[in-house]
């Protein structure tokens, strides 16, 4: 899957989901070093856990965050609009 972000440094994410679990999570952009770390805690995980974990995450005082819009990405993904 893929999904542009809005509102962060980070321009895309692309993640798989296998079994309602996630994989190959990356970031276009942003916090390298952060966003690397990201992906790695979220590898395996339930895609309802990383929602429930990342959902509503700020980056400063932006309203969003590159965590959240992996949330956003995931619920998209779940509702079939992604």
């Amino acid at each position: 899957m893929q999904y542009r972000t809005k509102g962060t440094c980070s321009q895309r994410i692309t993640f798989d989901v296998n079994d309602g679990k996630l994989s190959n999570v990356q970031f276009l952009g942003g916090c390298h070093g952060n966003l690397q770390a990201i992906s790695r805690l979220v590898e395996g995980q339930d895609v309802d856990r990383v929602i429930t974990q990342l959902e509503g995450i700020r980056c400063g005082f932006k309203p969003t965050s590159c965590p959240d819009q992996l949330a956003t990405a995931l619920k998209q993904y779940k509702a079939g609009t992604l």
